[in-house]
C-alpha cells in the first residue's frame, strides 16, 4: 500500500522561505513522475509542480521562477523549495505521483494513487 507523508510546512513571512519534504513508501519511487499539489480554503486542489523520473520539472506559472521540485531517489523523497512566498500561496500542500503526458502540459496530468498523505499546512503572513 502507498504512503505518502509531507512535512516542513509552517507559518512564514511575506517573502519567506519553506522546503517541504514528501517521503514515499510502497511505490517504485524512481519510476514515478512526482507533483505538489496545493489545496486552499474553498478551492480545488490544483498541481503546481512535477519532477519526471529523469528529474525534468515543469511548474504552474503561479510558482515559476519562486518553487523548485527536486528528489532523491535513495530516500524515496521528493522536495519543494518554496521562496519568495506570498499570500496567496497559503495551502495545504500534498504530493502524489502523477498520471499523463507531462508535456501537454500540468492540467493534462491526474493523481495516481487514490489515498493522499495528510498534507503539510503551509501559511504566508501579509
Amino acid at each position: 500500500q502507498v504512503q505518502l507523508v509531507e512535512s516542513g510546512g509552517g507559518l512564514v513571512q511575506f517573502g519567506g522561505s519553506l522546503r517541504l519534504s514528501c517521503a514515499a513508501s510502497g511505490t517504485i519511487f524512481s519510476r514515478d513522475t512526482m507533483g505538489w499539489y496545493r489545496q486552499a480554503p474553498g478551492k480545488q486542489r490544483e498541481l503546481v509542480a512535477i519532477i519526471t523520473s529523469s528529474s525534468i520539472t515543469k511548474y504552474a506559472d503561479s510558482v515559476k521562477g519562486r518553487f523548485t521540485i527536486s528528489r532523491d531517489n535513495t530516500k524515496n523523497t521528493v522536495y519543494l523549495q518554496m521562496n519568495s512566498l506570498k499570500p496567496e500561496d497559503t495551502a495545504v500542500y500534498y504530493c502524489n505521483a502523477v498520471l499523463g503526458r507531462w508535456d501537454y502540459g500540468l492540467g493534462s496530468l491526474a493523481p495516481r494513487f487514490g489515498s493522499w498523505g495528510q498534507g503539510t499546512q503551509v501559511t504566508v503572513s501579509s
